[in-house]
Order: C-alpha cells, then structure tokens, then sequence
C-alpha cells in the first residue's frame, strides 16, 4: 500500500512539475509578445518589403524572404541592415529577387530566448526594364546591371556594403590593390573607391545607401567638386558596381555622383538633392552605364544666369557610350540632361520612361551623339524638349509631350529661329519623329507635314516626321548650318529595344508617373500648379524650401 500511494504521489509530483513547467512557459512568451502586426507590405522592381508595428519588450527582428510557394526550407534572412526603425513602425526590404511571388517572414526577438514570428501576404515583384543602349548587343559589356545579373539576382560572388549617415567615413571593404593579389582593408567609400580605381579588383561591388547621407556625413570620402567618384583605372574599364538606395528614402544631399572611366555601373533608386554641381555626371569614357528610378532635385545656386536650379540633373559627356538613363523623375529641373560636350565622335545614348516634371530645357541637348528617345512624358516644360545640335541624330519615337513649348528643335533654324534664340549657335543635327502625342506645343515645324503647328517646311524645319517607324529619313533633308543629313542609326543598329517593348504613347502618362522615381514614388511629396509651373521656369521658391528643409524620418537601421 506505501509502495502504491508513494508511486502515485511520485507521478503526481512529475505531472505537477511538467504542468508548470508549460503554463510558466506560455505564461513567460505572453508577457513578452502579443503577436505581430504586419501593416503594409509590397513589391518593386526587383524588390519587396513589409512593414509592421514595433513589438513592446523586442530585442531586435530578423527579415526572411521566399517564393510563395516553396517550401519553408527556402527561406532567406536579409541583411540585417535592410531592417530600419521609423517613428510608428518597423520596415525590410529584400532587395536581388527576380520576377515573382514572394512572402517576407517577420521574426521577433525577446530577452528570454523566445520568438514570435509573422509571415506578409504574397508579394507580387516586377522585373526592371532593360531597355536601350546600355543592354544593346554590340556594346561592349552588353549589360548595365553592375553588381546584378540581368534577372535581378545578385551576382554569386558580389560583396555588399552599406553607406548610412553613420557609416558612410567607417564602412570597410577589402580591396585586391596589385597583380599579385595583395588585399588592403579600405576604410570610408571614398577609399574603396580610390582602391578600386587602381583596376585589379573587379569583382561585382553593390553600394547600398540608407537614409539621408548629407555631404557633412560624407566629409573626407567626396573629391573637391563635390562628387563621389566612381573612376576605372584606363578607358571603360569594367567595374561591375551598382550603386543604389534602398527603401522610399535613400537620398544624396548636398553632393552628387562622378563617373568616368568606368564600364557595366548601375545607379538606382536614390534621391539627389541640393547638389553643388552637376546631380549626375557620366564625364569621361564610360560605356554601359544605366542611371534609373532617381529622384533629381533642385541643386544649389552656380555662378552663370542658367544654373539657379543647379547645373546638369544628368549629363553624359567625354565620349560616354552605350548609356541608359530611365524611369528618373526630374523635378522642376533647369537643365536636365546635356548629351555631349565637347565630344567630336558619335556616341549611344538611350532615355526612355522619364518624367520631366516641369522641368525646363534639355531633355536632352545633344551634340555629336545617336541618341533614342522614347516613352518619356514631357510635363509642363517652359523652354524646351530635345534639342540637336553639332551633327547629332535623335529619334524621337512615342513620346507625351504635354504643354511642352518647344517639343523638338535644331540649332539655327526652325523654332529655334524665332525671337532672340532660345537654343544655340553651333550646327543643326537632326530628329526623325514617329507616333509622338503633343498637346500645347507653342511651335513644331516639321519638314515634310503640316501635322505641326504650321505648314511643313523642308529647310528650316525642326524635325522629319516618319510615317513608319522604320522609314528612312531622306538625305536631302539637312540643316541650315552644317549640312547634317539624318544618319538612320534607328534603322542600322541595335538599339537595345524592339518594337514589342515600347509602350503605347496614349499609355506612357500612366506608366510613367507611377513608376519613375524611387520606390512607391519615394518619401517627397510635391504637387505643381500647372496653371503657374507649365510656362515658368523661375526657381519655385516653395518647392526650393523644402527641398532646403528635408528631413528623414528614419530612425534607426539594424534590427538588433
């Protein structure tokens, strides 16, 4: 009878004891979470990310992505920079995910051991548009997508690094800086840079900007003009590094991005604010390049009469080739884009899906160049649209211009004739325009219809107007000055786009304004007065005030 009653009571002890032991543990996990509430969540081009409010008692999250349908084995952990703090929530983005559905599982962390976790709804990610001369067949990398494969993906042996306010001066990289292999340890970016100017080390580099990275933070990493510099050691040496920000808010104040020498360079979803020179600037013997998804801004005051918006949003000079430059969103721009300087060799050079929202002049101003234009939507513009100039050939093709003044021009004839020139006084070159939408132009004069807004004339005009996209402009339409004949580079040469990839014109409003600029339209907001903005080109001192007072609303970055 003992040996029972003392078996029994020794069962009920253990029972007892396990009985606590799980209502101590659940009742422990209770006080520490109470579930996570996803509260946003969504996808890019080539991106996704969640959102969610910040857990009472948390120590720190991890951030893990996957295609929706695969197993849960196939979850990846983001970095863990990619997890960021806001004043009322919590965010990651995943960035390198090809085309397709995904889901992002939120874990949360506490001081006991203990996890929580959530998963989002499926994420629906885009691919990007690689489109135009960066990814034409004959150029010289064939692709623009730097660290990147051309599906999104990372490259397999890519290093990532993170420039945030605070890092920006401390952030490291190793560095191959002789033929022997040697490695050296950079500290800051602008001495990775310097190290990889040097040409031994060209393994896939991805330049990841947070927040907002003001020139003070960057003091000691910009050259003396300004500029971070992305320099290859000789002419378009292959770089294989895109530079890009991540999330709705990664933005450059206060300075602005320097290339040259450089070959296969991508620079993405960033914001360029306030910068003292150029936003932008392919200067010097780069091929490959493709510049998409910014946000251009005011920059600051120069010395001459035109740059009291700053000088070029994004200029490509000195014998840059094979270029791309999409998806950007101007705002309010003086100049946007000069295609050539003092280049006297022809060069490639692709804009498409810009929005040129209320920008001025320049979009682009060639010279020399081959340049294709298409799918851009040309948004209130108070001087001009493209401009040709010293032998250069544009085609103009599918293309909104609304309330553009001037949509299309030749130097020293056509419009450009009128009132005291608004243009310039070097050479003609010429434009072959096909299946555009113009509404409001003030004057279009083309050379063999009275489709413009006068009757055609077949000297001074400012554009051929095709009647199929692959007609041939005539040789005996040239320019008053220089004698340019239209060199049909549309016609001859892979343009890195086919037919089936331009979008409809009556489509590219659409298009365009919802996918220019960063990520979800970026973290600055700004509506224009058509009535006012369409016809001036004054500073607006409003919208230059607020540029001049953005904060970011970033709070901290890690999620531990």
């Amino acid at each position: 009878m003992i040996k029972i009653f003392s078996k029994l009571s020794s069962k009920i002890i253990i029972c007892s004891l396990i009985f606590a032991m799980i209502i101590g543990f659940f009742i422990d996990t209770t006080s520490y979470a109470s579930g996570i509430s996803i509260t946003n969540c969504g996808g890019w081009f080539e991106s996704a990310y969640v959102e969610w409010t910040d857990v009472n008692n948390s120590v720190g999250y991890n951030v893990y992505v996957k295609p929706a349908n695969s197993a849960d084995s196939a979850y990846v952990q983001i970095d863990n920079e990619l997890i960021r703090k806001y004043p009322s929530y919590q965010r990651a983005d995943a960035v390198g995910l090809a085309a397709g559905t995904y889901v992002m599982k939120v874990e949360c962390l506490f001081s006991n051991g203990s996890t929580v976790c959530a998963v989002s709804n499926k994420i629906t990610v885009s691919e990007n548009d690689r489109s135009g001369f960066a990814f034409a067949q004959d150029s010289t990398y064939k692709t623009g997508s730097g660290a990147y494969n051309d599906d999104g993906t990372l490259r397999s042996n890519a290093k990532v690094i993170y420039v945030t306010p605070d890092t920006a001066k401390s952030v490291t990289l190793d560095v191959i800086i002789n033929s022997k292999g040697k490695v050296q340890t950079a500290v800051g970016i602008g001495q990775i840079l310097t190290l990889r100017q040097k040409g031994y080390d060209t393994t896939p580099l991805a330049i990841r900007f947070i927040g907002k990275v003001t020139d003070s933070n960057m003091s000691g990493q910009l050259n003396s003009n300004g500029y971070l510099q992305v320099k290859g050691k000789s002419s378009y040496k292959e770089m294989n590094m895109t530079i890009e920000g991540i999330g709705e808010d990664a933005t450059a104040y206060g300075w602005g991005f320097l290339i040259r020498n450089s070959g296969n360079v991508e620079i993405r979803n960033i914001g360029v604010m306030y910068f003292p020179d150029d936003g932008i600037s392919l200067d010097t013997d780069n091929c490959n390049i493709w510049v998409h998804n910014n946000d251009i801004f005011y920059g600051q005051k120069g010395s001459d009469a035109d740059q009291v918006k700053g000088d070029g949003s994004a200029d490509v000079k000195g014998a840059s080739t094979y270029v791309s430059l999409s998806y950007n969103h101007f705002w309010d721009s003086g100049k946007c884009s000069l295609c050539g300087m003092s280049d006297s060799t022809e060069f490639f050079v692709t804009y498409h899906h810009n929005w040129y929202d209320h920008s001025d002049s320049r979009h682009p101003r060639i010279r020399v160049a081959s340049v294709h234009i298409y799918n851009n939507y040309f948004d209130g513009n108070a001087k001009y649209g493209v401009g040709t100039t010293k032998g250069s050939s544009a085609f103009v093709e599918a293309n909104y211009f609304r309330n553009c003044k001037y949509p299309m021009m030749s130097s020293l004839q056509g419009t450009d004739t009128f009132g005291t020139g608004t243009f310039s006084k070097e050479n003609g070159g010429m434009i072959k325009a096909f299946n555009n939408k113009i509404e409001g132009a003030k004057s279009l004069i083309y050379a063999n219809s009275d489709a413009g807004t006068t009757i055609a004339n077949a000297t001074s005009f400012d554009a051929y107007l095709a009647v199929s996209r692959s007609e041939t402009v005539p040789s005996s339409y040239k320019t008053i000055a220089g004698s340019t004949v239209y060199n049909n580079f549309d016609t001859n040469k892979d343009l890195g786009v086919s037919q089936s990839d331009i979008d409809s014109v009556n489509n590219v409003a659409a298009i365009v304004t919802a996918s220019a600029g960063r990520m979800n339209q970026g973290d600055f907001t700004w509506q224009f007065n058509n009535a006012v903005d369409d016809e001036s080109s004054d500073v607006n001192a409003a919208l230059m005030a607020k540029i001049a007072s953005y904060t970011s609303q970033l709070v901290s970055i890690g999620g531990k």
